[in-house]
């Protein structure tokens, strides 16, 4: 015995009857378009309404096994470039690895110092792309007073831990500079186990 189909309006398919979903007020009970018909027809005017509105909407991505869809970067990645996520349907997290960490630098620098990475990279490229002090490694690191906020220049590592291991004070770093060009204030020995410290 054949299953029990019904012809669809918007395909032109025999359709079996589970296809199509119930409809009270149709004779048969069920619509006159199978539910591929109904689900594309809907998709197609929420586009319309998106582009009425001016938002671009995505077309459905032929995503295969083992893989998902970034909405970030619009690419599709396996699941292993994935941080899992017990909450969601798939077990994944919305975005892929790398847009996260990109979102998570972006927002590091909005929060610790009010800039954004175009105005980070604008302060590196004012700098020619190298730390302001030492003028030879590349700038990496938003340097910024620990005291009122304000950020100063963008550093490499080595120099922005170095001033920051003394403090951030220039009175110190003046004396460091002293010491390096063989000025230091060094103590005079004035008799055995006694030693007059500069004034």
């Amino acid at each position: 015995m054949s299953e029990a189909v019904k012809h669809c309006r918007g395909c032109g398919r025999d359709v079996p009857l589970n296809g199509f979903a119930q409809d009270c007020n149709r004779g048969d009970g069920l619509q006159p378009r199978c539910r591929e018909c109904v689900a594309a027809y809907g998709a197609e005017r929420y586009r319309i309404r998106q582009a009425a509105k001016g938002k671009v909407v995505r077309s459905k991505a032929d995503v295969p096994a083992g893989h998902k869809l970034c909405r970030q970067c619009g690419e599709i990645k396996p699941h292993g470039e994935w941080h899992r996520n017990t909450t969601a349907s798939d077990g994944l997290a919305t975005r892929c690895k790398a847009c996260k960490k990109a979102q998570g630098r972006a927002g590091h620098l909005k929060r610790q110092y009010g800039l954004t990475e175009a105005e980070r990279d604008e302060m590196i490229n004012s700098q020619g792309g190298l730390c302001a002090i030492c003028l030879a490694a590349p700038a990496a690191h938003v340097d910024h007073c620990h005291k009122t906020g304000r950020v100063r220049g963008v550093l490499c590592f080595n120099c922005n831990s170095a001033i920051g291991k003394l403090g951030d004070d220039p009175d110190v770093l003046r004396r460091a500079i002293a010491y390096l060009e063989g000025h230091a204030w060094k103590p005079t020995l004035v008799a055995q186990g006694d030693c007059r410290r500069p004034s």
